[in-house]
């Protein structure tokens, strides 16, 4: 795939200049002093040669033909160089001219005609707006970048160009090697999808970084980005997330769900590792690129100095990594050449007196311990350290089946020494917990390559009945759905919903009672109220007609005074349930990934503390119980502190069954069920109060 665009064996540079102020004269002299071994074909009508090559009026003039063509023209020049070149037979054009879809609609237009003739030629446009492409494995720098990294395993694609010129810069810096870099600026045609392929497909590729401010096919995104990461990882950072929440929303799942939370749960279904900034997303690279990968989550911690080594344990056991116990064996053999004043449990602390060979000794008794996955090296640069010697030695007794990373901690002493362990395969990080966090990334990565095939449940539902309901409330051609619905489309997916009545005043309420039998709630019902006990709309409790007639009057009169707007259909009588702990389950539809299904526990839990999780739809039955234990209230469900434990498998299965619902019907956008009651294990877990939001309905008339 974009087979030209990356090995291309000729390369036009339309717009080539003279003038080395100019980007079509950086192209120009990055592709020959690369080294590309292909055909260089400068365009310029005005110049007869640039830089000792030859120069062309247009790309036809070239009588070997084109594969790749770098456009560097004036922006009204661009369609008729786009012409030309493909004319001359590119199949892959970089557009790296600005002043696009980025500055005014009518810049958009003329990128949507770029797109357009594009296709209609059967070429492959990147850009507008970018910085081009580089290929170290092909020694083909098609970019104005004045730096340039060494060949490496992992390949960088970039929303941004400015960005990938510094990160370009940096790793020149830090002498790491890079594979692909590419900057697709504007993505009108070429975007991040059709880079993860390719590279996912690249032999010389170990490992995809990106730096994304967008994705606009999250379906395809997803599956694209998880048969990537299936073979290798994939690094995102991602950006332009904090004016997600601004949307309105009238669920409690709307209003906490956002595009953040939603890229963060498509990473996950797809196994993409998130990268919180810039230094964490090479951090993660790096050690991708360099190690293999862990066995599980058991850390050893070898260092000469107790505050790095305390460091680098918080950092575990704050990211849920274990600190691995030393065997019996281990521990025999650290004690055998370790002074007594070692620390021999974990960290190993081999302490300041340190030389490189008792440093080396004790990774390799760490290293082949089977209660080890994974080792981080701490050094502080003392006396008798000598960092570039313990450096080459680190690297000798690597045996490379567990991943190890190094923190080399300090300025000029160790300077030398990391550069050393970079060049030797080994990652060094400038403190002990970004290692740690690298090694986390790591791990989770290594636990989704690992994870079970994914089966969904499907469960025997009445379809027709839901069909039915959500047609009539098409034609009412409210949004909102209220209590009695929601709760019979609930019904039909097998939920289990108390019984209950509509009632239109106190007399009907009070027969609705009768017949349930009491004690009984009384709750509004309105298409125009959505949280109901804001507006004191809920009673609770009643034990006789008269609690019932006079909550009925007295709820009618507060709700006609609170909000004389709303339109008022009555009072939902309906038997009351046994007590238990109250939970959230909600969906909510995002624009890009569709339904993302909400868990949470009532009350102060999602009001104030907004501790939910999240996670795409359709989910199986693991990821539904992953949901709960995401939370940090996972504890109180367990029955910690007191509290009674609770039917996990009745909540797991409740978000399977919303996420069944969620996928089959599309129209509706938004769901929430508040509370799910939930009791111990033998009890039946009922929904107390739901609510839906559909998308667009409009008054149907009967023919």
């Amino acid at each position: 795939m974009l087979e030209t665009l990356l090995y291309p064996k000729s390369v036009a540079v339309v717009g080539a200049s003279r003038n080395p102020q100019k980007v079509g004269h950086a192209v120009l002299a990055n592709l020959i002093h690369g080294g590309f071994r292909g055909a260089i074909v400068p365009v310029n009508p005005d110049a007869a040669e640039i830089l000792g090559l030859k120069c062309f009026k247009s790309p036809a003039d070239h009588t070997g033909g084109i594969d790749l063509s770098v456009i560097v023209v004036a922006g009204k020049h661009v369609k008729e160089a786009l012409r030309q070149s493909i004319d001359a037979g590119a199949r892959s054009v970089i557009v790296i001219t600005a002043g696009f879809k980025e500055v005014s609609a009518a810049g958009a237009r003329a990128e949507r005609e770029l797109v357009d003739y594009c296709r209609s030629r059967g070429a492959r446009m990147v850009g507008p707006n970018c910085l081009g492409v580089l290929n170290t494995d092909h020694q083909m720098n098609a970019t104005f970048a004045p730096s340039v990294p060494p060949p490496g395993k992992i390949s960088v694609l970039s929303q941004s160009g400015a960005l990938c010129v510094a990160i370009l810069d940096w790793a020149a810096r830090q002498k790491l090697g890079l594979g692909k870099v590419i900057s697709f600026g504007n993505k009108a045609d070429l975007n991040e999808v059709d880079f993860i392929q390719a590279l996912a497909e690249d032999p010389e590729t170990k490992v995809i970084a990106g730096y994304l401010e967008s994705i606009t096919e999250g379906d395809k995104f997803l599956r694209v980005a998880e048969q990537a990461a299936s073979v290798k990882p994939v690094v995102i950072l991602k950006v332009g997330v904090t004016a997600a929440g601004a949307k309105a929303a009238s669920s409690h799942t709307g209003s906490l769900a956002g595009t953040d939370i939603a890229y963060g749960a498509a990473f996950r279904r797809a196994g993409v590792i998130r990268a919180e900034n810039f230094e964490a997303l090479f951090d993660y690279a790096t050690a991708f690129a360099l190690q293999p990968l862990p066995a599980g989550g058991r850390v050893a911690v070898i260092t000469n100095a107790g505050g790095p080594g305390i460091m680098a344990a918080d950092a575990a056991e704050g990211l849920g990594l274990k600190m691995a116990a030393p065997s019996p064996a281990s521990d025999a053999k650290l004690r055998a050449f370790l002074p007594p004043s070692a620390a021999f449990g974990n960290p190993v602390d081999v302490i300041g007196d340190a030389d490189p060979d008792r440093y080396a000794r004790a990774f390799e008794v760490m290293e082949e311990d089977e209660n080890v996955d994974g080792v981080v090296v701490l050094v502080t640069p003392q006396n008798m350290t000598r960092p570039l010697e313990l450096a080459e030695k680190l690297a000798a007794a690597h045996r490379g089946k567990k991943p190890v990373l190094a923190a080399f901690m300090g300025g000029m002493e160790v300077a030398p020494a990391q550069e050393r362990l970079l060049a030797l395969g080994i990652p060094n990080y400038p403190s002990p917990d970004r290692a740690i966090v690298a090694l986390k990334a790591m791990c989770d990565y290594a636990a989704w390559r690992r994870r079970p095939p994914r089966v969904v449940t499907r469960f025997p539902v009445n379809r027709r009945r839901v069909d039915r309901i959500l047609r009539l409330q098409l034609r009412s051609g409210q949004a909102q759905m209220g209590e009695v619905e929601a709760k019979e489309i609930l019904r039909a997916y097998d939920f289990t919903v108390l019984d209950g009545q509509l009632a239109r005043n106190g007399e009907e309420a009070v027969d609705i009672a009768e017949r349930l039998g009491y004690p009984v709630v009384l709750k509004i019902s309105s298409p125009d109220i959505i949280h109901k006990s804001d507006f004191g709309g809920v009673r609770l409790n009643l034990a006789n007609a008269e609690q019932v007639r006079d909550a009925f009057d007295l709820t009618m009169a507060r709700i006609a005074r609170k909000a004389p707007q709303a339109h008022l259909r009555g009072a939902y009588v309906e038997k009351m349930g046994q007590r238990g702990r109250e939970v959230i389950l909600g969906m909510t539809r995002d624009p890009q990934f569709g339904p993302m299904l909400m868990f949470g526990l009532g009350g102060i839990f999602v009001e104030v503390m907004k501790d939910v999780t999240f996670h795409l739809a359709p989910i199986t039955a693991g990821e539904a119980m992953q949901m709960l234990k995401g939370t940090r209230s996972y504890a109180l469900l367990q029955g910690a502190r007191g509290q009674a434990p609770v039917d996990l498998d009745a909540i797991a299965g409740a978000l399977q069954r919303i996420s069944q619902l969620a996928t089959d019907y599309p129209q509706i956008m938004e769901l929430d069920i508040n509370p799910f009651i939930v009791g111990p294990v033998g009890v039946q877990a009922y929904v107390a109060d739901a609510r839906m939001t559909l998308s667009n309905p409009h008054p149907q008339r009967d023919h």
